[in-house]
């Protein structure tokens, strides 16, 4: 059983991970820094869009237009932190008690 619960919170390192990476690769972008003509960029900013998009899209149709500022990466990394303490501290001890 701790096999499954490390396995749950490796899960949700990586998608924390995927997440900061998006939210700098956007404002990368935004900001002109990296080139957008770059293939390898381009994958990348593919690659990541096309991971976080699935979780950000139910979360923007809940979230007001704030015009032009996108916090649905905030809220995804507060439910992803919230997951995780659930586990840590309410699933992980209910499981493994004797």
């Amino acid at each position: 059983m701790i096999a499954v619960i490390n396995t749950l919170l490796f899960i949700i390192s990586i998608a924390w991970f995927l997440v900061i990476a998006s939210a700098i690769f956007s404002w990368l972008y935004a900001f002109n820094v990296i080139n957008a003509n770059n293939q390898v960029i381009a994958t990348i900013g593919r690659s990541l869009y096309q991971l976080t998009e699935p979780i950000y899209r139910p979360i923007r149709r809940i979230l007001p237009n704030f015009g032009g500022v996108d916090l649905s990466p905030l809220v995804v990394l507060v439910i992803l932190f919230f997951l995780e303490q659930i586990i840590r501290s309410v699933l992980a001890p209910a499981l493994l008690a004797p």
